[in-house]
């Protein structure tokens, strides 16, 4: 059996980042740049102001008493100054208009004597007047050419507003992936049907395709394939049309355990096969590779958590992977433990655990969870604690690697 760590490293070095595209911005939130941006222009475009008030040149003003100057114009963000400011002139203006020819200070409003009744006329004191005071010129921002975003950025709103600004419309993006979800098993019943004896509910199949949304993911349900090998084989071939096939179920030991198989005869090589860890030891991974088409499938353990927990580790790897992530393994954060806890056996195991930041760091307090098919517990969770086999129980206060289930 593989470690997590070589799982991971075989995953990362057989999935390749998908081919870059251009994205409408409004899409490409929580994309990866596919290229480096230059500033197509300079920001500011234009000297702007940054307060209302008014625009003067400051070579008027002496150290003496206050000034009373005409004024020329209003300047509203928008429109463009028609008149030049003289030593005795202003021009009124607002936040983010242009500069008129002339000025090189704007005085806030606060700080003259104005009248709305006649707007023709402002006093302004010496001491408000300053070169290059509440001015913002052209180009001190960002000059044209300059580096405006990296390749490799993981695109968030912060971003996005700095492609607006400088006119980015169609972004160089790599491609979201879409993810097949196909269960497996003759007991799965849909959600909205009473239970009957040997029968369980489909709960698979959701928590998969939320986990890929989360994963900024195009989740393609596949429904249920039935524990034979025609069903199941038409369905596999309808999810290898995908970037990426996920399989629930069927990747065991038993008799009806046949997904191993199938997948072979549609031409696609196993990886690996089972994994040190708990809960999710069976987990398959595997390539079809063609000529113009790549696919990556992970059988995943039908017990629901395991199949959680292996698309936390393993899957969101593989997809971030594919999206151009630099690092796409997760990365655990040190987390205190509240409570004493005990591992058994002799693998790690990725415990469903409830994080929380508190004013000494990150807390993690392991819920009452009853194994991989325990799902009621991790409604108690929003994360995972690695916890790995040691002689003594591990005590509250112990640091732990944990990982967010909310992260991207």
């Amino acid at each position: 059996m593989l470690t997590v760590e070589e799982a991971l490293a075989a995953i990362v070095n057989h999935v390749i980042p998908g081919a870059a595209t251009a994205t409408p911005l409004a899409d490409s939130l929580h994309l990866v740049l596919a290229e480096d941006l230059t500033t197509p222009h300079d920001s500011p475009p234009f000297d702007k102001s940054m307060m209302d008030g008014f625009a003067v040149a400051s070579n008027g003003f002496q150290a003496t008493a206050n000034k009373t100057l005409r004024v020329l114009e209003t300047i509203t963000a928008g429109t463009v100054p028609t008149e030049v400011v003289a030593p005795d002139t202003a021009s009124r203006i607002m936040t983010g208009a242009i500069i008129p020819d002339g000025a090189d200070c704007v005085v806030p409003i606060e700080r003259v004597i104005f009248d709305e009744a006649e707007p023709q006329r402002v006093t302004i004191a010496d001491d408000a007047v300053s070169a290059e005071r509440h001015v913002l010129r052209q180009g001190v921002l960002a000059e044209t050419g300059q580096s405006l975003i990296k390749a490799g950025t993981l695109l968030e709103p912060q971003h996005i507003a700095v492609l607006a600004e400088f006119g980015v419309a169609q972004v160089p993006t790599f491609q979201r992936p879409t993810v097949a979800i196909l269960a497996t098993g003759d007991e799965l019943l849909a959600i909205d049907q009473p239970l009957i004896p040997g029968r369980i509910r489909n709960s698979n199949e959701p928590m998969l395709i939320s986990q890929a949304i989360r994963a900024n993911a195009r989740a393609i349900p596949l429904g249920v394939a039935k524990d034979n090998r025609d069903d199941l084989r038409s369905h596999i071939t309808a999810g290898l049309k995908h970037n990426f096939l996920l399989l629930s179920g069927g990747v065991s030991a038993g008799t009806l355990d046949l997904v191993p198989s199938e997948l072979a005869a549609a031409g696609v090589q196993q990886v690996f096969h089972k994994i040190e860890i708990k809960p999710g030891k069976p987990l398959w991974f595997g390539q079809l590779k063609t000529s113009d088409h790549n696919c990556w499938v992970f059988g995943l353990p039908g017990n629901p958590v395991s199949s959680m927990v292996c698309f936390e580790l393993f899957v969101r790897t593989a997809l971030r992977k594919y999206a151009g992530w630099h690092s796409p393994t997760p990365q655990p954060t040190l987390a205190r433990l509240t409570d004493s806890i005990t591992v058994k056996g002799g693998r790690p195991i990725y415990f469903p655990c409830k994080l929380i930041l508190a004013d000494e760091g990150l807390q993690a307090t392991p819920v009452a969870w009853g194994g991989s098919a325990d799902l009621r517990s991790t409604a108690d969770a929003n994360g995972m604690c690695l916890l790995r086999p040691q002689s003594q129980a591990y005590a509250p206060g112990d640091m732990v690697p944990a990982i967010r289930w909310s992260a991207m």
